[in-house]
Order: structure tokens, then C-alpha cells, then sequence
């Protein structure tokens, strides 16, 4: 799925939906990407720039062959 559309400026999933998909186990890993459009302040979805800024605060990223991913099978950070 990707968070914000295809090119980041679809408002779905909202915050709450991705967090109780997550919490359901329905979504197991977060990949960061590049969006072309998306991020705050250059017209993307503010969803997806809130569930980016959710993920990193929550999980620990590790990197595979130079790409960014989040478990988020994994207990948060911070509990």
C-alpha cells in the first residue's frame, strides 16, 4: 500500500487508520521512500507526512541495501 497514493497527495490511510492496522498486524513493515510530490509544504498529504513522522518516532529503522525500513511487527521504541 502506498501511504499517501501514488504519488503521496491521497489523504488515505488517515493516522488512526494506519496506527489500528498496525496495532491489528495488518501492516508489517514501513518502507520510507521519496514521493514526488508528498511531504508537507509541497502540496502532499499531510496524512502521510503524520504517519511518516509516527513511524520514525515509534520504531527503529534499519537500512537494507541502502533502503530505509521499519518493523512495525517489532515492539516500539519506546516501551
Amino acid at each position: 500500500m502506498a501511504v499517501g497514493g501514488f504519488n503521496g497527495t491521497d489523504p488515505a490511510p488517515t493516522l488512526t487508520d494506519f496506527r489500528s492496522d498496525v496495532a491489528e498486524r495488518r501492516i508489517h513493515y514501513f518502507i520510507r521512500g521519496h514521493s514526488m510530490f508528498g511531504g508537507r509544504g509541497s502540496g502532499g498529504s499531510h496524512e502521510a507526512a503524520d504517519i511518516s513522522a509516527w513511524v520514525e518516532a515509534n520504531y527503529a529503522p534499519e537500512t537494507v541495501d541502502g533502503v530505509v525500513i521499519y518493523d512495525l511487527t517489532a515492539p516500539p521504541k519506546n516501551s
